[in-house]
């Protein structure tokens, strides 16, 4: 595992990025590796997945290139309408040439991410159509013309000291821009590219034992209104031919004992898509 410091034109400025490099990558440097991108949720950076979860030791036991990239704890993974902030175009852009030509990453990708991170995936294999074969979204919203996302997104950036239409623009006078990193509003441009959403009901549960009642309750309103609009989204991903596949769980909160057990649950699948 490294922790890197990248300079980036387009943010103006050097943003932190954790990999995890494949055992032996430093005597074999002729080879390519598939790469696995992992996109934290907001309120976090790039050291959340090493740090909550035993991705390290999945690591292990794969022959692939894991790159674990800032996102700003209240960035979107967009490219702002206003300011300089530009996401996508480092993500996207920037480091993934950096690690093709420092790091030996090959032309098979996979991204994933949890919450505002899983959202950030989704709309980059979107806008970059090929660019990723398998695309997992956890707890994540999809739908950005739902009423309580919209609720959610403003409390949220309000919170932060942000002003979201510094991010896509008002959401009347720049609807395109706002359809534009909307998932749900481009199903079509998931053809190619497998699809795996998943969320819990917001009841807690075992997992939720010892959890402070303040971040309990978060976590449990968070996640409740996930599943519906999930699932709309999967059957339009799934009329436009996408291989879309879905796990709404009972119980389940916005927390990351449910995000290491679904990361257990779909690694093997990550790993048979980069092959």
């Amino acid at each position: 595992m490294r922790d890197l410091t990248v300079s980036s034109p387009s943010m103006g400025t050097s943003i932190p990025v954790r990999i995890i490099l494949p055992e032996g990558w430093d005597k074999k440097r002729q080879a390519t590796y598939p790469v696995l991108y992992m996109l934290h949720g907001g309120d976090d950076d790039y050291t959340s997945w090493t740090r909550e979860t035993d991705l390290e030791e999945l690591a292990r036991k794969s022959n692939i290139l894991i790159v674990m990239p800032d996102g700003g704890r209240a960035g979107y993974y967009s490219d702002w309408h206003a300011g300089t902030s530009r996401w996508e175009t480092f993500h996207t852009t920037e480091l993934v040439r950096l690690m093709e030509k420092e790091y030996q990453a090959g032309p098979a990708r996979a991204i994933m991410g949890l919450s505002m991170g899983g959202f950030g995936a989704l709309n980059y294999a979107a806008h970059h159509q090929g660019m990723f074969r398998y695309v997992a979204a956890m707890s994540s919203y999809v739908d950005l013309n739902d009423p309580l996302v919209r609720l959610t997104l403003g409390l949220g950036s309000d919170r932060d000291g942000i002003d979201i239409n510094q991010v896509w623009g008002d959401p009347v006078g720049n609807f395109d821009v706002w359809q534009a990193h909307n998932p749900s509003a481009m199903p079509g441009a998931f053809r190619g590219t497998q699809v795996h959403l998943s969320a819990g009901n917001g009841t807690p549960g075992p997992l939720d034992q010892g959890r402070p009642l303040d971040a309990l309750l978060v976590g449990a309103v968070a996640e409740s209104g996930l599943p519906k609009s999930i699932r709309k989204f999967a059957s339009a991903l799934r009329s436009e031919g996408v291989r879309a596949t879905t796990h709404l769980y009972r119980p389940g909160t916005h927390s990351w004992p449910y995000w290491q057990r679904e990361l257990h649950s779909i690694w093997p699948t990550v790993m048979k898509s980069l092959r």
